[in-house]
């Protein structure tokens, strides 16, 4: 009775208790697989390199086979769980949110966690939100359809879920929330904030009492910057814009390339491309950022920063390109925060002041993000919780603005998650009516209050429907092998001969279903109805006894009332 309910409740597009600590609960869950994630692949580096990201540590020879070994570990765990299933990564996400209400093949996960803890632990140019999100896309869904909530409220808490799993990977609560809504879930509703931004808290709370309480960003602290400087931000992210457009293309041309390239020679391709760089060149490996507080603690030389950054880039492409189960944006970021320092050189060699470096590293991260990903308020609201400082977000909207019209008007780039989505013939848009349809499950309008007939007459169905009009009428039809579920109303069309009644076969959804899945089961005929069923009841479309528990209707005039105070 209480899980009834609750789902009754979940089904309504509004903010409700239960569906804040269904959010939090989601969080604690999504967070917990993202703390183990993590700490495997660290604990993997920490026992190979005796550190996080300390490449330099030990012999040019291992550094050369450490990329090497994790790929062909990457195609063992494929190997056993299927190549068919080597989808993942945020754009898999967002098309099985948008299609799928955010369910996430549990095949797909364990290639994710796997093949993400070895490529982070092998030294690739990814980052590890690319898992994290998948990874808690795939715990918070797992978690409801246990419940068997709703599947409006399924995609709220793969939301909540990936929230909390960026927030632990990153501990940047603010930047989860606007992430999740920006580049996953691409809408803005009150009654979806809410259960998201408890979730992303969660996964924060979790991560400090693990991790501690400081981001590994904590080393990038903003300055305040002169006036006169806010001019040469506009050059920085009209350059930014274009390194961005740059990054995009490159990856794409990689991916069309080598379409056709049997998976397992792309792999080891990239492991080979990424050890040998790797061999001369320790520093250019991975995209941990504590590798990068060392780096730019150091006050490299302009020649150094070039070669890093061109290494970085190149390696980044190739990995992602490749296929390497890994992210983007640390890539990124990591890009972004070189670029930025390089863009400081000019004002450093006529001011001095090596205090700006962490602040160009800040705007140069905000600035690859905005226009990698088109997400201009997920990289303001990154650079804004990192530098803990009002005093980026002038700043930072110049760079971010100036970077993201440059990449986008006068480079044509697009968002590079879209860009894999349509490579990779992932559907990941909804018409309008159906993307308002979703945000209602069925049981929050079906009329569960109906009169059940069974091979009754029509002369009794008449009889019955003149003397209750308003009543709703089921009629069930019993056969040898099968039984079929009607719809009885009056005809009001006042044809000649036969009884005023109209009869109309029905089709089943689930109680799970939301109003999209009766609009599209409706819309053609505009008139009839469907019957609701109650799952637990149902397995593989064979029902106990012989027949479904059928726990409400859902007419065309009722949808038809649904969408109607939908416009206003």
């Amino acid at each position: 009775m209480f899980l009834h309910s609750l789902r009754r409740e979940v089904s309504h597009p509004r903010t409700s208790v239960q569906l804040c600590l269904l959010g939090i609960v989601a969080g604690v869950c999504a967070a917990s697989v993202i703390i183990v994630f993590r700490l495997a692949f660290e604990s993997i580096q920490k026992l190979l390199l005796g550190g996080v990201a300390q490449y330099g540590a030990i012999d040019s020879i291992y550094i050369l086979l450490l990329p090497i070994s994790a790929i062909i570990c990457v195609i063992l765990v494929a190997k056993m769980t299927g190549f068919k299933h080597y989808r993942m990564g945020i754009p898999f996400v967002i098309h099985r949110i948008k299609t799928r209400y955010g369910h996430i093949p549990l095949r797909t996960s364990i290639n994710q966690f796997f093949g993400g803890v070895f490529s982070l632990a092998g030294g690739f140019v990814v980052g590890k939100e690319g898992p994290t999100v998948h990874l808690a896309a795939a715990g918070s869904h797992f978690l409801g359809q246990w419940f068997r909530l709703p599947f409006n409220s399924l995609r709220i808490l793969t939301g909540c879920g990936i929230a909390a799993g960026v927030s632990a990977a990153f501990n940047t609560p603010f930047a989860a929330v606007i992430f999740v809504m920006e580049v996953v879930l691409r809408q803005y509703r009150v009654h979806v904030f809410i259960p998201v931004m408890l979730a992303a808290a969660c996964g924060s709370v979790l991560t400090r009492i693990v991790f501690g309480d400081e981001n590994e960003l904590t080393f990038l602290n903003f300055h305040s910057l002169e006036n006169e400087l806010l001019p040469y931000l506009v050059l920085c992210g009209i350059a930014l814009g274009l390194l961005a457009a740059l990054f995009n293309k490159q990856l794409m041309l990689v991916l069309k390339m080598f379409r056709h390239v049997n998976m397992i020679f792309r792999l080891l391709l990239a492991g080979l491309i990424t050890g040998v760089v790797g061999y001369f060149m320790p520093q250019a490996l991975g995209a941990e950022f504590v590798a990068m507080e060392t780096l730019l603690g150091s006050d490299p030389q302009l020649s150094f920063l070039l070669l890093i950054f061109t290494l970085k880039f190149i390696l980044a492409v190739v990995a992602i390109g490749l296929g390497v189960p890994g992210g983007i944006i640390g890539a990124v970021m990591v890009i972004g925060m070189l670029a930025g320092v390089i863009l400081l050189q000019p004002l450093y060699s006529i001011s001095g002041e090596s205090e700006m470096t962490s602040t160009f590293a800040l705007l140069g991260l905000a600035g690859m993000l905005a226009a990698v990903l088109h997400a201009p308020m997920a990289a303001l609201s990154a650079v804004m919780e990192l530098s803990a400082s009002s005093q980026v977000i002038l700043p930072a909207i110049i760079v971010i603005v100036c970077a993201y019209v440059t990449s986008k008007q006068l480079c044509k780039n697009r968002s590079i998650f879209i860009q894999q989505l349509e490579f990779q013939n992932l559907p990941y848009t909804t018409s309008s009516i159906r993307d308002v349809l979703q945000e209602t499950g069925v049981m929050a309008i079906m009329q569960s209050q109906f009169k059940h007939f069974i091979d009754a007459p029509k002369e009794a169905l008449h009889k019955y429907l003149q003397a209750n009009p308003g009543d709703v009428v089921v009629q069930e039809q019993v056969f040898e092998l099968d039984r079929q579920y009607q719809i009885v109303s009056m005809d009001i069309s006042l044809q000649d001969g036969g009884l005023p009644i109209t009869i109309h076969q029905m089709e089943g959804l689930s109680d799970q279903s939301t109003m999209a899945e009766v609009y599209e089961t409706l819309h053609k005929q505009r008139q009839g109805a469907v019957y609701i069923y109650e799952e637990l009841y149902m397995n593989d479309h064979i029902f106990e006894h012989g027949k479904p528990k059928i726990v409400g209707i859902i007419t065309w005039n009722m949808l038809h009332s649904y969408l109607f105070r939908q416009q206003h």
